[in-house]
């Protein structure tokens, strides 16, 4: 080897090793410590040094495998897999002893006393934002010296503590994310903001393989990282639980309490005080080193459904934590440069100091959890009504799916014994149940069930409404006393339902278009050629020797028009599949109504979807729709950027989708494209701007109200600059329940049976009222707010104001909504009118006047 080039060995070993010292864990952690040598650190395992690269979550995996193998004081269990089969890992640490014990130990959470003198429990919670990933390197670090630290400290600390570790709440988003930094880095560092590693493509890592903000879903149970994980806080009942975030990059860092007035009523005012016990252990940690952090400010404690607020309801301490993000390796800011390193440091600091203040004030965590549940039952006590009766006689998946969510929140239902009637409703005992106020999760029932209209401090971060039988269109109501209610002595539990015998010779087979996943079976005999027509009126027929009447909307498949081999056992297994009954026809002579050879019933056929997607384009409202149609009702959607939506043939396409997004990019050369489209046939389903859009280039027929309108409606006379904040939140709806009243005579409406319609708002885009005969579908009732706040102002001017209307265009149709039908994958009420628009659109025909 020659002099120079052994010089370069030299000197690219030293560089080498120079990059990993800097990147070793010992320089996160704290100064002094002896650590056990067989545990392995993470640079041993990656092959690099914490915040030198973006790991990904299996590289992540393997590292937190080996110190768990390694060590006695780790165990790690998989919760479950996300959708791109990824592995959710929980690591319990605390001292070989509380491990060894610790089903024991779980078992009694419930029990309060006999828990008072076992271990306290913190749970971290990392990134469940994939791409805020400084939380996830995070973990690493502490679970690294958690395990391997000889210090008598941390000892003393694990014998009084468990802590729970979830490495990455979102691994499906980090890999995105951790796959588009990895792309675009340079060799040499760029800490210029613009550039592209620093911004992301439109699915950002953000949010989950669909696309859902999983910190939004902690409540809503719509996904299934959170499916997963609840069952396992439940089991744990952490006393605290770090949620540990990034936020904009030319911030600091945060810690709660957020802003004092914007807490939701229903969580302990000892709690805001324990969280500002732990922001001085906080401030202490990031004080040590000169590091910048604020609280108080920007953040709010409300909606329940984030990993810092679902534990307020469940008698623990939820904090959340707020990163100033590089997004890539570093990113100049008004700070001076912002690194990786310095974020992931951060994390580790006040990760180490909640587990401190948690373990020197266990007894208080204590104290409080214990005090909060005896609270609960007195409150519960206090309250003028003993708990919730619920019905739902048409639709069981959505009944189950309700059933279930209050299950896996631990809440107890009981199955009505016997008919009750409450306000001229009768509550059938076979499809009724009943909450009582009164168990331990009285807090949580009544965040679910809530309808709270007036609120303290009107600003919100996130919705101010999200009343789950609400958004599940489920019929409930308050009970005051239960004389007369008779229930059954066990909780509900899903019990499996056997299959209906299935009738190979009849001469047609119906099923009801009010059962959720009836357009998921439609659609699976559509694209299996099997034939099947809409009724458009109603029709009696005899089933099973009895008389049973059916709806406009029901779907029959007759005998005599199929051309498919095997066709009634593909029948019978796609309604299996589907969970959907069907009725077997001896007749196509009906009792009542149109007979089975009518022209009242309509030919169906298979949609080929297409939704607008891309740059522009709301991420979280496409992902939403995308959800519904494929995840759930297994429809096939193809995505297209908007920026490709030009090039596209769309005579390929019976609909297209656009949701909320930025429209005006679209060329007029496109619009002309897109009109043609529509006058040869094709159906466009359109909501929030994207209706708007629509409107502006005159192919919707509707009138919007202007900003300048809304403006006017807020009187602004007599105030100060100080006004500004309160008067900005009273002019927009972060997120809202409204009443809208459906007009269920129309094809749009099929499945519903009744007029009053649950929908979800949270925008200021408002139709004008219009003459044209036949185009509202729905319309908002004349006192429309149901649950979360809005100002009287636009609750009044929404009311009687449409909210969904559709027309012709030529051969096409055009349908308009103001609401997002599929918000969060959980309001399954609403839902059902997309799956209308696409397999009933021309069973309409509304001509505007010339």
């Amino acid at each position: 080897m020659s002099l120079s080039l052994c010089r370069i060995v030299i000197f690219c070993l030293f560089s080498l090793s120079f990059t990993v010292l800097s990147a070793s864990v010992s320089t996160y952690l704290p100064k002094g410590s002896d650590y056990q040598q067989t545990i392995p650190t993470p640079e041993s395992v990656l092959g690099f040094g914490i915040g030198e690269r973006h790991p990904r979550h299996d590289q992540i995996l393997s590292y937190l495998h080996q110190v768990a193998a390694t060590a006695d004081r780790v165990n790690i269990a998989e919760m479950g897999r996300t959708t791109q089969f990824r592995s959710q890992v929980l690591l319990t640490i605390s001292s070989p002893e509380n491990l060894s014990n610790i089903d024991d130990i779980l078992a009694r959470r419930s029990d309060i006393a006999a828990s008072s003198k076992d271990p306290i429990v913190v749970w971290l919670g990392y990134s469940v934002h994939g791409d805020e990933i400084s939380g996830t390197n995070a973990a690493m670090v502490v679970a690294y010296h958690l395990a391997a630290s000889q210090d008598k400290a941390v000892a003393d600390m694990l014998d009084d503590t468990i802590i729970v570790i979830e490495p990455s709440l979102n691994p499906d988003g980090m890999d995105r994310f951790v796959n588009w930094v990895t792309t675009h880095r340079g060799i040499s560092e760029n800490s210029d903001p613009n550039h592209i590693e620093h911004h992301q493509s439109w699915r950002t890592g953000r949010t989950n393989h669909f696309g859902f903000d999983l910190n939004r879903d902690w409540l809503l149970l719509s996904q299934k990282e959170s499916q997963n994980r609840l069952p396992y806080f439940h089991q744990y009942q952490p006393n605290v639980l770090g949620d540990f975030h990034e936020m904009g990059a030319n911030g600091s860092y945060f810690f709660q309490p957020g802003i004092p007035t914007r807490t939701h009523p229903l969580t302990p005012a000892k709690n805001t005080e324990l969280t500002q016990l732990l922001a001085t252990y906080h401030a202490k940690a990031l004080d040590t080193q000169d590091r910048l952090y604020y609280s108080e400010e920007s953040f709010d404690d409300f909606y329940y459904g984030k990993g810092s607020t679902y534990p307020d309801i469940n008698g623990g301490i939820g904090v959340l934590f707020e990163q100033a993000s590089s997004r890539g390796l570093q990113q100049d800011t008004v700070n001076g440069l912002l690194t990786f390193e310095y974020g992931i440091q951060n994390q580790v600091l006040t990760s180490l100091s909640t587990i401190e203040g948690a373990w020197k004030n266990q007894a208080k965590f204590k104290d409080y959890r214990r005090d909060f549940f005896k609270q609960a039952q007195k409150q519960a006590s206090d309250e003028n009504f003993n708990g919730y009766i619920f019905t739902e006689t048409q639709d069981n998946y959505r009944l189950k799916t309700f059933l279930s969510k209050l299950q896996q929140h631990q809440i107890k239902v009981y199955p009505l014994k016997q008919d009750y009637k409450r306000h001229e409703l009768t509550y059938i005992a076979e499809q009724s149940y009943y909450v009582p106020l009164a168990q331990p999760q009285y807090r949580v029932i009544k965040a679910l069930f809530n309808q709270d209209k007036n609120f303290k401090d009107n600003t919100f971060y996130d919705v101010s409404g999200w009343t789950l039988p609400l958004a599940m269109n489920i019929k409930f109501d308050q009970v005051s006393s239960t004389w007369g209610l008779k229930t059954q002595d066990k909780p509900w539990r899903e019990m499996v339902v056997e299959t209906a015998e299935f009738d190979n010779s009849a001469y047609a087979y119906v099923f009801e278009w009010h059962e959720f996943l009836a357009p998921k079976l439609l659609h699976k005999i559509a694209q299996a050629n099997i034939k099947a027509k809409v009724a458009t009126k109603d029709f009696s027929a005899a089933v099973n020797g009895e008389v049973k009447t059916f709806s406009p909307g029901t779907i029959i498949v007759p005998a005599g028009i199929q051309n498919v081999e095997n066709w009634r056992k593909i029948l019978a297994d796609f309604a299996t599949q589907s969970q959907i009954p069907l009725n077997a026809l001896v007749t196509g002579l009906t009792t009542k109504g149109i007979d089975i050879g009518s022209s009242s019933f309509r030919p169906i056929s298979a949609p080929k979807v297409l939704l607008v997607g891309g740059k522009g384009v709301s991420q979280y409202e496409a992902a939403e729709m995308l959800y519904y149609l494929d995840n759930l009702l297994e429809i096939p959607v193809t995505v297209v950027e908007m920026q490709r939506l030009a090039a596209i043939d769309l005579a390929s396409y019976s609909h297209i989708i656009m949701v909320d997004g930025k429209y005006k990019a679209l060329s007029t050369q496109f619009v002309g494209k897109f009109a043609s489209w529509m006058a040869n046939g094709g159906v466009i389903f359109s909501q929030k701007s994207a209706a708007k859009w629509l409107s502006s280039n005159e192919i919707l027929k509707m009138d919007f109200v202007s900003k300048n309108h809304i403006d006017q409606l807020f009187d602004t006379e007599k105030l100060t600059y100080g006004d500004k904040e309160k008067l900005s939140a009273r002019k927009r709806i972060a997120g809202a329940i409204f009443q809208a009243e459906l007009d269920i005579s129309h094809p749009l409406a099929f499945g519903y049976e009744q007029s009053d319609l649950p929908v979800f708002r949270n925008s200021t885009i408002i139709m004008q009222q219009t003459n044209e005969p036949f185009i509202t579908v729905a319309k908002y009732s004349k006192s429309p707010l149901l649950s979360g706040y809005s100002d009287k102002n636009l609750v009044n001017r929404l009311a009687n104001n449409p909210t969904l209307v559709a027309h012709n265009v030529g051969k096409g149709r055009v349908i308009a909504s103001t609401d997002n039908l599929v918000f969060r994958g959980y309001f399954l009420g609403s839902m059902k009118i997309v799956a209308n628009s696409l397999f009933f659109a021309k069973a309409f025909s509304a001509t505007l006047a010339e």
